[in-house]
């Protein structure tokens, strides 16, 4: 029994749901966004238009694992195209610095070359100033993977704290070796 699939998804003023046999389209003020459902899978709108019911049609494994999966994605759509998700990273340590060049995001992180990161199509990547990178899109799957790809070019050491983070993240500082035990 999955709790989570068996919630219906309520419906956003604003957002356009059309639902064919193999795909779910969905479309918002934020912008259009697809998602391939699964044969096991039956999607339906309710008669009122309020609400999308996930249900599963046998009991195997595998279609339990998409029974949720469908739905939580199908709510992730749906708040994506009404109002978007946002990744803020922020650069720390003498000399960091993050700039637009275009399409590709340029890092300087006391690397011997400049790292560049191209921008994928649906986000938009802005940069405050100079330590900080905003990450917005409609898609949670892909600003997420941008904001991690990002991140993973210089991940907050341990010793100094130097490196890419998300923005409130707390990374544990270590003592280094002078410290007595």
């Amino acid at each position: 029994m999955s709790r989570i699939g068996n919630k219906p998804v309520p419906m956003v003023d604003g957002v356009k749901v059309n639902v064919t046999a193999d795909t779910i389209n969905v479309e918002g003020p934020k912008g259009k966004l697809d998602f391939p459902i699964d044969p096991v899978i039956t999607v339906a709108v309710n008669e009122d238009g309020k609400e999308i019911n996930v249900s599963r049609t046998s009991d195997v494994r595998h279609a339990r694992a998409m029974h949720g999966l469908t739905r939580a994605v199908i709510a992730n759509m749906i708040v994506g195209v009404k109002d978007g998700y946002q990744k803020q990273l922020e650069l720390q340590g003498v000399g960091y610095v993050c700039q637009l060049k275009g399409k590709t995001l340029s890092l300087r992180v006391g690397l011997a070359n400049e790292l560049t990161k191209d921008i994928p199509e649906g986000l938009e990547v802005t940069c405050p100033d100079q330590t900080h990178i905003d990450v917005k899109g409609c898609d949670k799957q892909k600003v997420g993977q941008f904001a991690a790809e990002v991140r993973a070019l210089r991940k907050p050491e341990p010793y100094k704290g130097k490196g890419i983070r998300y923005l409130g993240e707390q990374v544990k500082i270590k003592p280094g070796k002078s410290a007595k035990a």
